[in-house]
């Protein structure tokens, strides 16, 4: 049924004409019966009941002309069906080869185009560029101020990146804010490096959307080919893993790809691997770092860090994986365990002694980290107050509102918070002042330099004045020696840390340090 009814819907043009053809035959054929026939019904001779020739020619006439309207009719709707179809084929082609939204060639297209553009080898001297790019703050226009203001800007950066393009290079969007470039036969990396340079000016001036100017940047990944590589595939790569590097600038950069860079990104992922493994089955420890007195040098906490004992390639130092943790989204898990066992062992120690632990940018953008902070204090039965939240100045000023959102209810708990690596970042007295803190860490750089360096020792001075002003503890982080100790004393400093007072410690044997400082204070 409903093959019939399909057939007669693809059909129903042509019905209708024959419909109209087979009325204009009976017509003819009533008129004809009607004239000769059936109005002389009675009188007719065998003769005139004979169908004559001008009877035959009116039906073949009007035959002949029902027939040409039907073919007029079918030719018309031929031609219009063919113009259809040569639309839809058009669209469909433009649909599989261009962007919607900008109009520009889509990664079909440039995929094509690079392909072709690498079978036929540069001219000596010259290369085929491949410059992949991406765009800075892209995602900040998109959460503040809606997806159609995005689509307004990059419809905007497309029109300026072929604004800034030679005759003949190409130009493609493969979605969201990357774009590509493909250029071909470039006098080499300088002028690979001309057309990086001209979009990075293209895109430099405020861009507008309605009543709204957006500033962003964008990094610039370029592969040279056949020197990187004469496979379409190796040569995106490649450009990929440049503009990794470019991406990491937070501005607008362009880097060429290196080899380093190539075995850099692959010892990347292998960490990023074995770091999902190692949180896993348990790998990674908790250490801790002693945190004294300055005055007693009695132990007065502690803070807790991972540590990662890689089966190959031994220590590997924080610096290295915590920013692919970050990057990954396995900081969350990461941080949750080191504050675990480190609240944990904390619950065993004296009722005086802290436990420290990071806090990390991505962290402060969490709605429920207060709620899992209490839950394990909760879980361990560590009382808030010797808790210490650290996070460092540049992730405080960079989201002061969410900071103070985030930690508003641990603070309220009674945790303290703490700004660590005081003096690096961009804090103001403002934020200071508005911001409830603690205690302040000044930076190792600060400590390292004292003894060599006057400007040093005057800003650390300056810093503790400042904390003490403020009515927070101030803590020296990187005291390796003696005479530094008694300079930060002198100076007003509170606590310290370094290897003055021992590496960091797994936490069966940090008991064992505050009972060594009780018999040391007591003698």
């Amino acid at each position: 049924m409903s093959r019939l009814r399909s057939f007669v819907i693809r059909h129903r043009r042509s019905i209708q004409d024959l419909s109209i053809l087979l009325a204009i035959l009976l017509v003819g054929l009533f008129i004809a019966f009607e004239v000769d026939i059936f109005a002389n019904e009675n009188t007719l001779t065998i003769h005139q009941e004979t169908v004559e020739l001008d009877e035959v020619l009116l039906l073949g006439g009007i035959l002949a002309v029902g027939l040409l309207v039907f073919a007029i009719r079918r030719n018309r709707e031929q031609k219009k069906e063919t113009s259809r179809r040569l639309a839809a084929e058009e669209q469909i082609r433009e649909l599989a080869f261009q962007d919607g939204l900008t109009g520009l060639p889509n990664r079909r297209q440039f995929d094509i185009a690079l392909a072709t553009a690498l079978a036929s080898p540069p001219r000596a001297g010259a290369s085929h560029a491949v410059l992949l790019m991406d765009l800075n703050g892209f995602k900040r226009v998109n959460d503040i101020h809606g997806h159609s203001t995005g689509d307004e800007l990059l419809v905007v950066v497309a029109k300026r990146l072929l604004g800034a393009m030679r005759n003949g290079d190409l130009v493609a969007r493969f979605g969201g804010d990357e774009f590509a470039i493909l250029a071909c036969h470039v006098a080499g990396s300088e002028a690979a490096t001309s057309v990086a340079l001209r979009v990075i000016e293209a895109l430099n001036a405020p861009i507008p959307t309605g009543s709204t100017t957006h500033r962003i940047g964008v990094g610039i990944g370029i592969a040279l080919a056949p020197d990187d590589g004469v496979a379409a595939t190796e040569v995106l790569r490649k450009a990929d893993v440049a503009l990794y590097r470019a991406k990491a600038e937070r501005r607008s950069a362009l880097r060429f790809f290196e080899p380093q860079m190539d075995q850099q990104v692959r010892e990347r992922e292998r960490l990023e691997r074995e770091l999902r493994t190692a949180l896993s089955d348990n790998s990674l420890t908790v250490v801790f770092q002693p945190t004294v007195d300055l005055d007693s040098r009695g132990v007065v906490g502690f803070e807790a860090a991972p540590r990662w004992i890689h089966p190959t390639l031994g220590a590997i130092p924080p610096a290295r994986f915590i920013p692919i943790a970050e990057e990954t989204g396995l900081i969350h898990e990461l941080a949750a365990r080191v504050l675990r066992e480190g609240c944990r062992a904390a619950a065993g120690w004296p009722d005086y002694a802290t436990l420290a632990v990071d806090l990390y940018p991505l962290q402060l953008r969490d709605p429920q980290f207060g709620e899992r902070v209490l839950g394990i204090l909760a879980e361990s039965g560590l009382p808030p107050h010797r808790l210490e939240i650290e996070l460092t100045e540049s992730a405080l000023v960079q989201d002061m509102e969410c900071a103070r959102d985030t930690l508003g209810k641990l603070r309220s708990a009674g945790v303290k918070i703490v700004l660590d690596n005081f003096g690096t970042g961009y804090s103001s007295l403002y934020h200071l002042r508005n911001f409830k803190l603690d205690k302040i860490k000044i930076d190792r750089s600060f400590i390292a330099s004292m003894a060599s360096e006057e400007q040093s020792a005057a800003i650390v001075g300056a810093l503790v004045g400042l904390g003490s002003g403020l009515g927070v503890t101030v803590a020296a982080e990187g005291i390796d020696e003696t005479q530094q100790r008694a300079s930060l004393l002198h100076s007003g400093c509170a606590q310290g840390q370094g290897q003055l007072f021992g590496e960091p410690v797994p936490a069966d044997m940090t008991a064992s340090l505050f009972k060594g400082v009780a018999r040391a204070t007591a003698s």
